[in-house]
């Protein structure tokens, strides 16, 4: 298979989907998805973009501007990778929910903006609007969960007011969760992203 990952088989038919930030690995949201659903499969993936020397999922210009045809690019590259796993291990390909932090969060929000059955839910912390200007297919019901900062210095408040109202439009059904904090990923953020999960699946 084409992207480097560790997969650990669950107790149950969901399987969560972990995408790390820039410059992490497929290790570093194990632990997460421990709090979220200590039953479900677990999928964690790690990009296959480096940039000087990180791990990313696609190429970016510079700091919040991203590389928009390598992002169009990976996004499919990321559906295939899950379509070919979900034959490998025996997963469910519809019980997929993804878990992404910073530019894991914006793959998996690009999953949304491109693909209608791509992913069963989301958990997107301190994501980004992937692209602008697109008709984005219809996410009906989606659950989507949102964490964001209020004084993040990466993913700006305007920006996590318009990805909700993106992808309301499409008909998911987007919460999205403040912290008083930055562009970190806190404890809180997880432990409230955790409740929510158990009330959507």
């Amino acid at each position: 298979m084409i992207m480097k990952h560790v997969f650990k088989k669950g107790a149950s038919d969901r399987t969560l989907l972990l995408l790390h930030g820039t410059g992490g690995t497929e290790q570093d949201l194990l632990p997460l998805a421990k709090m979220i659903d200590p039953e479900a499969s677990v999928l964690s993936v790690r990009g296959n973009v480096s940039e000087n020397g990180m791990p990313r999922f696609f190429k970016r210009l510079r700091e919040g501007v991203f590389d928009e045809e390598d992002l169009i690019a990976r996004t499919k590259e990321l559906d295939t990778f899950l379509n070919e796993a979900s034959s490998e291990y025996g997963f469910d390909r519809n019980k997929v929910v993804a878990v992404g932090y910073s530019n894991g969060a914006n793959i998996a929000g690009s999953l949304l903006f491109h693909f209608n059955n791509s992913l069963e839910g989301a958990l997107l912390f301190h994501p980004m609007v992937p692209r602008r200007g697109i008709d984005i297919p219809q996410q009906s019901g989606l659950p989507v969960f949102i964490g964001a900062g209020e004084n993040d210095p990466i993913c700006p408040a305007h920006e996590t007011e318009e990805l909700k109202e993106l992808l309301s439009n499409a008909g998911a059904d987007v919460t999205v969760h403040w912290e008083r904090m930055g562009h970190q990923l806190t404890e809180t953020e997880v432990n409230t992203a955790a409740r929510w999960y158990k009330s959507q699946f």
